[in-house]
């Protein structure tokens, strides 16, 4: 079968992965894996991350080859595309656990008040309104995300057990919590 992939024939390997070839799936599984393996230990990740974010980014492969999103001319174009997706959603994982356990607006860069800024308002006045922007921001959320940040911040659930309550790994689950932060600063950002 090795002999297939070194003709670059990008057909056989598409329809390898298509079939659920399990030989063909378990060698790109297997010879990946060490690699994010590293990527993540070197990065603040312990080997049970790891095999999280290669599990995650497995499956986005799987799916984008089999959806035709992705079409690979070869092994090697594979490996790079898995790579780079671990790569991606590791850091999202990094950017995640940067959030503090509770949501005080004045620590965020938006809300954040700035000398000269007030013109001679009151600073309190400020971080009300900003205050204001976040929880109007939050009302236009999805129910998804105004789920997960209710848990976090203010029922102040750990990601674990949030986790648990949804059904998902700890790693989508703080994929998901930094995506939702996201949407809410462009929200609580495009209101005002």
């Amino acid at each position: 079968m090795r002999e297939v992939y070194k003709t670059g024939q990008k057909l056989q390997i598409v329809s390898a992965i298509k079939s659920n070839d399990s030989v063909t799936l378990r060698r790109i599984y297997t010879s990946n894996y060490p690699k994010v393996e590293t990527l993540v230990l070197k990065n603040n990740g312990t080997k049970d991350h790891a095999k999280d974010i290669f599990q995650e980014a497995f499956l986005a492969v799987w799916q984008n080859v089999k959806q035709d999103k992705f079409i690979p001319q070869n092994e090697s174009s594979i490996n790079g595309y898995l790579y780079t997706i671990a790569k991606n959603k590791w850091m999202d994982v990094l950017r995640s656990q940067g959030y503090k356990k509770t949501v005080i607006a004045s620590q965020l860069s938006y809300f954040e008040i700035k000398d000269g800024e007030n013109n001679g308002i009151d600073d309190d006045i400020l971080k009300d309104k900003r205050l204001e922007d976040v929880m109007l921001a939050f009302k236009d959320l999805g129910d998804a995300c105004k789920s997960i940040l209710r848990m976090f911040y203010f029922e102040k659930k750990s990601m674990n057990l949030i986790a648990e309550e949804l059904k998902l790994d700890s790693a989508s689950t703080r994929n998901k919590k930094y995506r939702c932060m996201q949407k809410l600063r462009q929200i609580a950002l495009k209101n005002n």
